[in-house]
């Protein structure tokens, strides 16, 4: 499978399991890059039509925050 050279911003240099261990599947950092990068850009866009259709941006950004703070685990032990 081919690396992805494209990276979001905001990556780590390292992905963590939950234990604190590095993860070292080249594949599931892989996945999760492109899931990075596909969600940054899915944002950026929104970002954009938000402020042209003059929306607060600040208001937006909080939005964006909420959204994330809403995810669920549906994996989570317990």
């Amino acid at each position: 499978m081919p690396e992805s050279k494209q990276r979001a911003k905001v990556e780590p240099d390292k992905w963590e399991q939950p234990s604190g261990e590095a993860v070292s599947c080249e594949d599931s950092i892989l996945v999760l890059r492109e899931n990075l990068v596909e969600i940054q850009d899915v944002c950026q866009e929104a970002l954009e039509d938000a402020v042209l259709m003059d929306v607060s941006e600040a208001q937006f950004r909080k939005v964006l925050h909420a959204l994330v703070d809403e995810l669920a685990n549906p994996y989570k032990k317990g």
